[in-house]
């Protein structure tokens, strides 16, 4: 269970250098009210793809994958699964 902490908080510090002002723990709609816009997510998914060594491709852009910081490590860990 300490692995999936430490990669939550991995996923937090490089979530919170693109965003600080973004509270990720406690939104649950990232996405849908246009808290992380394109130039956001573009930025997420290269650093998300360098920090867990995983390539998250055009078919994972979905927004229920970002909207939460959950998605997003549902989605590292079936990829890095793959």
């Amino acid at each position: 269970h300490k692995e999936r902490l430490t990669m939550k908080e991995q996923l937090l510090n490089v979530l919170q250098e693109i965003r600080p002002d973004v509270d990720f723990e406690h939104e649950t709609r990232l996405i849908d009210d246009g808290i992380l816009d394109s130039f956001d997510i573009i930025q997420v998914v290269q650093d998300l793809n360098d920090a867990f060594d995983v390539e998250i491709n055009v078919e994972d852009l979905e927004p229920e994958n970002f909207n939460t910081i959950d998605a997003m490590m549902e989605l590292i860990e079936k990829l890095q699964a793959e």
